[in-house]
């Protein structure tokens, strides 16, 4: 079955991270950290919708500049989210810049900044015509680990300890939709944009009982009427939805252990870094990152059933295999 998301890293393991999701058969992407993202093109860049920052450290950050200069002039939403002091850091690098000449593009840019503290989040709206400077009052909503929703996948945090705040990120998948091609051939029905109408449907759990037109066709001149709850049994697969988690700058202790292990638990894939081997456990410690034997046994508490590591020490280059092979083996015992 062909999974909806398809994270990929953007970089190297010894590279700034980052985790770019797009979302298949839809011009539309998530990121996770946004460090050097100059691997990504313009086009891959333009779909992202979603920004979700760990913390504002420079190497999980500094692409906010990329991000924003190639949205810029475009009708585009683009939210952001991070942890306590985001807000402060973000309108800082928004102004760095002269914005003078904004008001001569004919399309805006609205920056929507959401920042994450324990128990609650703020968030505030910057639009590229009023020179990016705050129009409202920050808004206030209560936090509890589902920072983003849709109808179709959530994601979640927590706040870890990395000597200052970072988030801990999780995409979940509300469940899967798998359309099986050969009861659209049995149906005499055709792909099209309709399958993306009728998972949306299925998503926003509407009445099985309605009524759904299915559009194909040249000019989707082709009309056919189902009802939705019989359609899908006909055509849709459903099972379980994709889980993806990410970890990146944390160092291993009792609180940031349970919050990861709980924030992964039974993830398809889980993206977790891997700064040093475990031979080198105190300088892990003394800059707050984990080794590969921890990263390898989280993910195994997690019960992940997949996991990749990155952001290695530069000190291990020609070394990576060493990483891999501790990691793999505490997965496995």
């Amino acid at each position: 079955m062909r999974p909806r998301f398809h994270p990929r890293f953007i970089n190297g393991p010894f590279e700034d991270p980052g985790l770019y999701i797009p979302f298949i058969f839809e011009n539309r992407a998530l990121l996770f950290d946004v460090g050097d993202i100059y691997s990504l093109t313009p086009k891959d860049i333009l779909k992202i919708s979603h920004v979700f920052i760990t913390h504002t450290h420079m190497d999980h950050f500094i692409g906010f500049d990329r991000l924003l200069r190639l949205f810029l002039g475009r009708e585009k939403q683009l939210y952001l989210y991070g942890p306590e002091g985001f807000i402060k850091n973000s309108e800082g690098k928004l102004a760095g810049y002269a914005w003078n000449l904004v008001n001569n593009f004919n399309y805006k840019l609205h920056l929507h900044l959401t920042e994450v503290h324990p128990d609650y989040v703020i968030s505030r709206e910057y639009k590229c015509q009023n020179k990016f400077l705050p129009t409202q009052k920050a808004v206030k909503r209560s936090f509890k680990k589902v920072l983003y929703e849709e109808p179709a996948f959530h994601v979640s945090a927590v706040i870890l300890n990395h000597s200052i705040p970072c988030l801990g990120l999780a995409l979940k998948e509300q469940f899967h939709i798998n359309i099986k091609k050969d009861r659209l051939e049995d149906l005499e029905l055709e792909p099209g944009p309709w399958l993306n109408e009728f998972k949306q449907a299925l998503y926003d759990q509407k009445d099985v009982g309605s009524e759904f037109e299915v559009k194909f066709g040249r000019d989707k001149l082709k009309k056919r009427r189902f009802v939705l709850g019989e359609l899908a049994k006909q055509i849709a697969l459903i099972t379980p939805g994709q889980k993806i988690a990410y970890i990146t700058d944390v160092v291993l202790n009792e609180s940031n252990e349970e919050k990861i292990v709980s924030l992964a638990k039974d993830a398809d894939h889980l993206f977790i870094e891997a700064a040093f081997l475990e031979k080198d456990f105190e300088i892990a410690k003394e800059k707050y990152h984990l080794t590969a034997r921890q990263a390898g046994e989280l993910a195994a508490r997690a019960g992940a059933k997949q996991f990749s590591i990155f952001h290695f020490s530069p000190r291990y280059l020609g070394q990576e295999s060493l990483l891999y092979q501790e990691a793999s083996e505490a997965y496995k015992s």
